[in-house]
């Protein structure tokens, strides 16, 4: 979504390999795990943002339309790498205030909140159908 967040990780990774191939330590092992604490400490993380995403919205629907937008979410074992105002499900409505500050139509944030999707995953299901017949 954000370079800077990208970059940052990308550190944080070369930094930890550099620590643990030369010691031939697997990712799991304690003194990688102290190494990365350690690390963490003292090299602030860097999160993208909420109007991060909305850019990236914004990019797709010029490059496609709003029809080939949706949200997807997997919250699950991410750790803590998510947008700032964008860590859970409760925070979309955060993502949904930038979206109308930037001019896009209810009817486009219904679209991009499922309606795109359902429409999609009817199609499959019309095409799976006719298949089988």
């Amino acid at each position: 979504i954000s370079e800077p967040p990208r970059i940052a990780s990308a550190k944080r990774r070369e930094a930890i390999n550099a620590f643990r191939e030369p010691l031939k330590l697997d990712w799991k092992d304690p003194k990688v795990q102290a190494f990365k604490e350690e690390y963490d400490k003292n090299n602030a993380k860097v999160f993208a943002d909420v109007t991060d995403v909305a850019d990236h919205i914004d990019h797709v629907v010029k490059l496609t339309s709003i029809d080939a937008v949706g949200l997807g979410s997997d919250f699950d074992g991410v750790g803590d790498s998510l947008p700032t105002k964008l860590k859970d499900v409760s925070m979309f409505p955060n993502l949904i205030e930038e979206l109308l500050k930037r001019g896009y139509s209810e009817t486009d944030i219904e679209k991009i909140c499922g309606k795109n999707a359902l429409r999609v995953w009817r199609a499959v299901e019309d095409f799976a159908r006719g298949q089988a017949q």
